[in-house]
């Protein structure tokens, strides 16, 4: 160990002058800073064996590297077991010999999770997936990233950002305990002055967790969540109402993979009846958003569709609802009944078919020949898919709804023949 503080006084000294040593002497040090860290387990963090001496000793001296500006952690393509993060990130947050900033961002190599700065681009932060040393934990073990996240949230917003990645590539959740903090963060994080990618992030963090907020009815605090989520989602895909972006910008009006989670999101707090009088400020973006969602090959009409007749039975979205024209309704239908299929695996999903099929027989009478003989093609597909599922005994009677939509098509299909 003596060795590795003299390494340090060396790299003091030739800062200036031999910049390409510094790196490489660096990239030594954080080499073993990662794997004497590997080797340990939850067991053997607080013992005294030379192992644990030896990765507490090194982290004392990265530290002591980035408090004089020496180069930082080179990224990693491994994670790192959950347990030793914690201890990394209580050590920071008691240690007195060293700022807690430092621990942090030792904490926060540990938390890398790709090999370049591409987790900030977009089609990196929604379709990633991470694992976990032996993930086999309890709610309550997240909790300490609930913490870590509200400290970082105003002053680290790459660290932030690592943490929220994390819990939503996971699909981890806090212990209720926590769960008001880690709400009051998810709402700060996806506010307008915070950059794209930390505010996307919060967005991945909460569509993760959307079974969990759907099912919040009333909370303390003047109802925080009902009050203030919902505009901070809003936020979150887009910070300055009324702006216009580049097409291939962070913030662009449409993005294919934020928008399904934007919408599968508001999807899901719309099935609440409490919340629905709390949404209605998605509306006019969803309404603009329907040219978009119609063309796309994924299930972005079917949940444009559910958010909008789930909100209809709202007065105060009435007006807004309204300015739908007959043949944008039928757009939206048609096009969520070609997409049906690839949301089999959600029984929220199935379940509100039948409300489907009950707005689609209003609009069946502008249809095309050419829409009916669609329709019916994906519905039969639909079918197969629905009769091969157990459905619970409270949405048995989906198939049947759909069977009665299709007869009505093939009725309407053979009236275009005679």
């Amino acid at each position: 160990m003596l060795l590795t503080h003299l390494i340090v006084l060396l790299l003091c000294s030739t800062k200036r002058s031999c910049s390409s040593v510094l790196h490489q002497l660096a990239e030594l040090l954080w080499t073993q800073f990662r794997n004497a860290f590997w080797t340990l387990d939850e067991s053997n963090l607080d013992s005294d064996s030379t192992g644990c001496r030896r990765a507490w000793d090194l982290t004392d001296v990265i530290c002591r590297m980035l408090q004089l500006g020496l180069p930082g952690p080179p990224p990693s393509q491994e994670m790192w077991n959950l347990d030793v993060c914690r201890k990394i990130y209580s050590r920071a947050r008691s240690s007195e010999r060293y700022q807690s900033a430092a621990l942090r961002k030792v904490q926060r190599f540990r938390f890398a999770v790709v090999a370049d700065q591409s987790r900030w681009d977009p089609p990196w932060l929604w379709q990633h997936q991470i694992s976990w040393k032996e993930n086999s934990h309890l709610p309550e073990d997240f909790d300490w990233l609930v913490d870590y996240l509200s400290d970082a949230c105003l002053n680290d917003h790459e660290t932030a950002s690592d943490i929220l990645v994390l819990l939503s590539s996971m699909r981890v959740s806090c212990s209720p305990a926590k769960q008001p903090l880690y709400i009051e963060q998810l709402i700060a994080c996806m506010g307008s002055s915070m950059p794209p990618h930390l505010r996307h992030a919060a967005l991945c963090a909460a569509h993760s967790s959307r079974e969990v907020l759907a099912s919040i009815d009333v909370v303390d605090d003047a109802d925080i969540v009902l009050t203030k989520f919902s505009p901070a989602i809003l936020t979150a895909v887009c910070p300055q109402p009324g702006a216009t972006s580049t097409d291939g910008g962070p913030d662009c009006f449409f993005h294919p993979d934020r928008d399904l989670y934007y919408l599968e999101l508001i999807f899901a707090l719309a099935r609440n009846s409490h919340w629905r009088s709390h949404l209605h400020c998605q509306i006019d973006r969803a309404i603009r958003m329907i040219a978009a969602c119609c063309e796309s090959p994924e299930p972005h009409a079917f949940y444009l569709a559910g958010i909008f007749l789930r909100m209809t039975s709202e007065q105060v979205s009435a007006t807004s609802l309204s300015s739908i024209t007959d043949k944008q309704w039928w757009d939206i239908l048609r096009k969520a009944w070609w997409s049906a299929f690839l949301i089999m695996n959600n029984t929220h999903c199935i379940e509100f078919l039948p409300v489907l099929v009950g707005r689609t027989k209003k609009y069946l009478c502008i249809a095309s020949k050419d829409d009916l003989e669609q329709l019916i093609r994906r519905i039969d597909r639909l079918i197969v898919g629905v009769e091969a599922r157990e459905l619970p005994e409270q949405i048995d009677g989906v198939g049947v709804a759909v069977k009665e939509l299709r007869g009505i098509a093939n009725d309407m299909l053979a009236k275009f023949s005679s």
